[in-house]
């Protein structure tokens, strides 16, 4: 014996429809499992108004100042500070010696590098201040760097530029590739 329905030609048309939205409510699924997956993978950790000191056998060495810090738990786990930071020096004597002032920072884990990226300026403690759109500070070797274009303004009025740059914690001596800039000389230079 066969069964044979006629069904209305509407009611054909709404299972077609009910069979599409199931289908994509299946891709929907998809979609939401893979957008949970990259929210796993975002910051483990955020937080404000971040005030890091670094110390050197119990020695006061930086302090870091940020309004936000983003942790990535990665195969190489790093910090982002994108809201702007400021390292602060300071000598044995806890004597601030320079500072470093940036719009976006990077610190990496596992190598024990900070990179201050964009805006960044260096001022030491005699008054020169030091411009550049990257800056490198290796807390393991204790050296700063720049691979990028630097300007140099000194507190006696001479101007600087230069295409790189190396300096210690104490940004004395420094080191600068490529020089080019005016040079203030005394009257009584050379009498």
């Amino acid at each position: 014996m066969r069964l044979r329905a006629n069904l209305p030609v509407w009611l054909i048309g709404g299972m077609a429809a009910t069979l599409l939205l199931l289908n994509a409510c299946t891709n929907d699924l998809k979609k939401i499992q893979e957008i949970s997956a990259k929210i796993v993978n975002s910051p483990v950790d955020t937080t404000q108004q971040v005030d890091i000191i670094y110390s050197d056998s119990a020695k006061v060495k930086a302090r870091v100042i940020s309004p936000l810090l983003l942790e990535f738990n990665t195969d190489n786990p790093y910090t982002l500070m994108p809201k702007g930071v400021k390292i602060i020096f300071y000598d044995k004597d806890l004597q601030e010696t320079g500072t470093i002032v940036a719009d976006t920072a990077y610190q990496y884990t596992n190598t024990k590098i900070i990179e201050l990226r964009k805006n960044v300026v260096v001022k030491n403690l005699k008054g020169d201040t030091f411009k550049s759109d990257e800056l490198k500070w290796d807390r393991l070797n204790k050296k700063i760097t720049s691979n990028k274009p630097i300007d140099i303004f000194m507190a006696n009025g001479n101007v600087g530029h230069g295409t790189s740059m190396e300096t210690n914690e104490q940004f004395n001596p420094l080191t600068v590739q490529n020089q080019t800039g005016l040079i203030y000389v005394s009257p009584n230079f050379g009498q």
